[in-house]
Formats: C-alpha cells, sequence, structure tokens
C-alpha cells in the first residue's frame, strides 16, 4: 500500500497535480480506504480534496477494529460518551494509552497491525506477601509504562496472579510478563543496576501458565536471565473467535520451590499483545 501512496505524491506534486486536485473527493476516499493509516494522513496534505476525504468516517472505519464501539465504552462511562466523534477521531483516541479501572489497566490500538495491547500495572496483579515490606516495595520507576514497579527483595514462596474480562477484537494474542533481574537506579544522569539480591533464579525455571474460560490453557516455563534488561518472558498464546463478548483470561507466574529463596526481581507489568508483534520484543 506504501507504493500506491508514493505514486500519488508524485503525481500531486508534479504535472498531475491539477487533474488529482479536480477529483471527486467521494473517488479519493475510495482510494485512502486501501491505504495504510500513516499514509493517509500524509495524502491528507497533498491537496483540498485529498484533505477532505482523508476524514471520510468509511475510511477509517476500516482502520477500526470491529467492536471498537466497545472498545470506546471500557474507556468512557456511559453518560460521559461522546457520541458525536467522527471515526478519525475515535481511532486517534482508540491509539493513545487509555486507562482504565483507576489506572491500573491500559489498552491502545497498534497502528501497525490493527490490533489491541492491554498492560496491567503491578498494582492490579495479586501477589503473594506485597503487603509485607520485607519482601516486595513498590518503587517509582522511569522505565515502567505506570511509573512503579514491583521489587522483590527476597521470598521463599513466589506467586503472581493475574485476571481481566475485556472485548479483545477477534485474533490470536500473547501474553508476556516484562520482569528485569536487579534494581535499576540512576547517579550522575547514568543508569546503573543494582544487583545485590539476585539469587535463586538459577536453581529452577520460573513457571508461566494463562487459561481461558472457553477452555484455552497454556504453559511455559524458564529461567530468569540477564539482570540489568528488561525481557519480556512469553507466558503462552491465546485466540479470540467472537469479539462481541468480552473474554476471561487468567495468567499466572510462579517459582515456589521452597528449598531456597529467590530475590532482587522487579515486576514491570504484564502486557498482552497481538501474537504478530512478537517477533519485535526481547523474548523468552
Amino acid at each position: 500500500m506504501g507504493s500506491v501512496g508514493s505514486v500519488l505524491r508524485k503525481r500531486a506534486s508534479g504535472s498531475s497535480s491539477a487533474g488529482l486536485g479536480e477529483l471527486p473527493e467521494s473517488c479519493v476516499a475510495m482510494v485512502l480506504m486501501y491505504l495504510e493509516p500513516n499514509d493517509i494522513c500524509r495524502m491528507a496534505k497533498l491537496n483540498r480534496a485529498f484533505s477532505g476525504a482523508s476524514s471520510a468516517d468509511f475510511v477509517w472505519e476500516t482502520k477500526l477494529p470491529s467492536n471498537y464501539q466497545r472498545l470506546m465504552e471500557v474507556v468512557f462511562d456511559d453518560d460521559k460518551f461522546p457520541r458525536n466523534l467522527c471515526k478519525k477521531d475515535i481511532y486517534a483516541m482508540l491509539c493513545r494509552s487509555n486507562s482504565f479501572e483507576g489506572g491500573t489497566k491500559k489498552f491502545w490500538l497498534d497502528k501497525s497491525t490493527g490490533g489491541i495491547s492491554l498492560a496491567f500495572s503491578p498494582k492490579d496483579l495479586t501477589i503473594t506477601g506485597i503487603d509485607d515490606r520485607r519482601y516486595w516495595n513498590h518503587i517509582p520507576s522511569e522505565e515502567s509504562r505506570f511509573s512503579t514497579v514491583a521489587y522483590l527483595q527476597q521470598i521463599w514462596w513466589f506467586e503472581v496472579n493475574g485476571e481481566v474480562e475485556f472485548p479483545f477484537p477477534a485474533g490470536t494474542y500473547s501474553v508476556f510478563f516484562q520482569l528485569q533481574l536487579g534494581r535499576t537506579f540512576k547517579r550522575f544522569g547514568h543508569s546503573f543496576c543494582n544487583t545485590e539480591h539476585i539469587h535463586g533464579w538459577d536453581k529452577k525455571p520460573a513457571h508461566f501458565e494463562l487459561s481461558t474460560s472457553d477452555g484455552q490453557r497454556a504453559v511455559s516455563q524458564c529461567f530468569l536471565e540477564g539482570p540489568g534488561k528488561w525481557i519480556d518472558y512469553h507466558a503462552g498464546d491465546f485466540v479470540v473467535k467472537n469479539s462481541n463478548k468480552p473474554t476471561k483470561l487468567k495468567f499466572s507466574m510462579t517459582q515456589i520451590d521452597c528449598t531456597h529463596t529467590k530475590g532482587g526481581l522487579c515486576v514491570g507489568s504484564v502486557v498482552i499483545y497481538p501474537s504478530v508483534l512478537k517477533q519485535r520484543l526481547k523474548l523468552f
């Protein structure tokens, strides 16, 4: 699609620009339907016809998830839902990082795939021992999309659980735990990693699991590695076939071998991405 946009831009900037300017907006809009969102926005700068066509509702409706109205209801309460938004504005709003449930969850529309991503703050997760400061602390972090991470100093029984009921559009999704061994701190404008509490993760692998209300289940395990690096650990995939009803999902990470303690771990968030994005991530 990018090549189509390139050809049109060249013609509009050359001797054919007058001809393109005389095209009806409805005809231009039919062409723009087949372009990617970034190309549509670039084409809007060519002339008045392209500018008007680029705002047509039927152009942007093709870029929205089929259940975009349900997604908008997640962002807004019923009495605050803006009923007069055009489809272009709805698309732009869904592409932002939209917080809900008290700011402990966020979702956004991925521009490159048209899929939905969903992130969970550590404060939205059920973490064994989280209220005991001998084991866990919530610490500020510039590296977190939620501004804080959960830091584990030491514990025998490590268990993190989460669940959600969300109107995912149809597609295949992957669940990741974003973790870092060690605690990042800054000094003189540079970032360093305190590794003093890291221990126990090389003795037994961490266990990841997810399940859905329609019977899907995935299990995986791996050792945690790479002190000082945020790594996406792949818990598993699930498939959404019906976008007209919410999907119920449960996920967990455990290391409950009580023959040894483990510690020195930052839990940044749990993130659900469209599975086509897996190759972009630093994952295990």
